[in-house]
């Protein structure tokens, strides 16, 4: 089980990304690339009325997360491997997915959230974190 001490530590130790609360996010907390054009890495994302609706009998209760994965396939293949993850259709044409914290692996956290990085980061920051 994860927590959003576990969310922010993983986002903070990756370069570049800084926490920023409110803005288009309706004050969710969200770890962005730094500047004014910084992409989100991962971010609060509770579940809308429309969510529920549109979920139905199926919808996930808890607390949520959004991350980028960089292709739709690596987003079906983690939907297909990782219990925690989740899809709505308001996603649908989006490559990112939804992760319940309560029911995530730490481990499997901070590969979703680094998979989100890498989609977003500078590809110059990119190179330099993996050859670390």
């Amino acid at each position: 089980m994860a927590t959003w001490d576990d969310v922010e530590r993983i986002a903070l130790s990756l370069p570049l990304v800084e926490e920023r609360t409110g803005g288009g996010f309706d004050g969710w907390r969200t770890w962005k690339i730094t500047g004014d054009k910084g992409r989100g890495v991962v971010w609060e994302r509770p579940m809308r009325s429309s969510d529920l609706r549109d979920l139905g009998d199926s919808a996930p209760t808890g607390e949520s997360i959004a991350v980028r994965t960089p292709s739709f396939e690596t987003k079906a293949a983690r939907l297909a491997e990782i219990a925690a993850c989740f899809d709505i259709p308001h996603f649908a044409k989006y490559t990112g997915l939804l992760v319940l914290l309560d029911d995530v692996d730490v481990d499997d956290l901070r590969e979703l959230i680094e998979d989100s990085w890498e989609s977003v980061a500078p590809k110059r920051a990119v190179k330099e974190w993996r050859a670390r």
